[in-house]
Parts: C-alpha cells; sequence; structure tokens
C-alpha cells in the first residue's frame, strides 16, 4: 500500500497571525527573479497577467497566494515551466512548516543586482567579449581578495 504524506492537522490561520506561507514566499520570490531576469516590470506583467502591479507585489511577497491556473498563465508569459517555481524549495519543506536559510546573507542569486549583472552580461553579444569581463571579473576579485587580508 502506498504511503500518503501526512500533513499538520493545524491550518495556517492568517498571513497577519502567521505570516505569508514559506512556499508562498519561495514561488513569488521566484516570480519576482524571472520578471526581473527578462528586464520586466510589475505594471507590464500584470497587464499580462489582468491584474494590478499591487497584486503583482503581493504575489511576490508571497501575500497572495497563486493559484494553479493562474501558475500556469505565468508559466506562459514568463516562458518558463511550471517546475521552475518550486525549483529550489527544500524537499523537506512541507507546506506548514518555516523554511530557514542556512546563512542570514540573502541568496546571491536572487539579489536584483545579480539579476541585473546577468541580463547584462547576455546583452553583449561577441563571446570574445563576454570572456574577457569573466576575466577581468576575476582578477579583480583575486585584487580586493589580496587587498583585503593583508
Amino acid at each position: 500500500m502506498a504511503r500518503v504524506a501526512q500533513f499538520p492537522p493545524k491550518r495556517r490561520k492568517t498571513i497577519t497571525a502567521d505570516g505569508p506561507d514559506p512556499v508562498d514566499m519561495h514561488v513569488g520570490n521566484r516570480l519576482r527573479q524571472r520578471r526581473t531576469l527578462l528586464g520586466m516590470s510589475q505594471e507590464r506583467l500584470a497587464e499580462a497577467f489582468g491584474v494590478s502591479f499591487q497584486q503583482i507585489q503581493k504575489y511576490e511577497r508571497g501575500a497572495n497566494r497563486i493559484s494553479a491556473s493562474r501558475l500556469h498563465l505565468l508559466t506562459r508569459i514568463l516562458d518558463v515551466p511550471v517546475t521552475y517555481f518550486f525549483d529550489g524549495l527544500p524537499a523537506s519543506a512541507e507546506p506548514y512548516d518555516t523554511i530557514v536559510a542556512e546563512s542570514d546573507e540573502p541568496e546571491r542569486m536572487t539579489t536584483r543586482e545579480t539579476l541585473e549583472l546577468v541580463r547584462a552580461y547576455y546583452r553583449i553579444a561577441d563571446p570574445a567579449v563576454r570572456q574577457r569581463l569573466i576575466d577581468l571579473t576575476r582578477a579583480l576579485s583575486r585584487e580586493v581578495a589580496a587587498l583585503e587580508t593583508s
């Protein structure tokens, strides 16, 4: 007989009392990442999605849940598979558990600065120029590290 996952019997009361659900926050964070990576404003996404930009803000914060049908529509607008929204979600995370980050430092790949850097990098059409940029960045980081340790 197949085992069925057991969920806690206690349901979350309200977002105000309990805070946003960690899974909703993760999905919202992935939404913000993809939107930013595409260089799409909240207003432009809201227009394509048929909601207000304030609603997009609520989705991105995890304050409002995105229904399955709406998530499917987002996959078409953002050109990603539905699994994209759940990538990186800890397998051990159950719907009502708190997801705890391993450190207080924000995930580097999810920061606006990183996403803007990646977007700008891929705008460089010439692979040789991109490689030179990588080499320059590595050299600069080695110099900074050397200065910090001396």
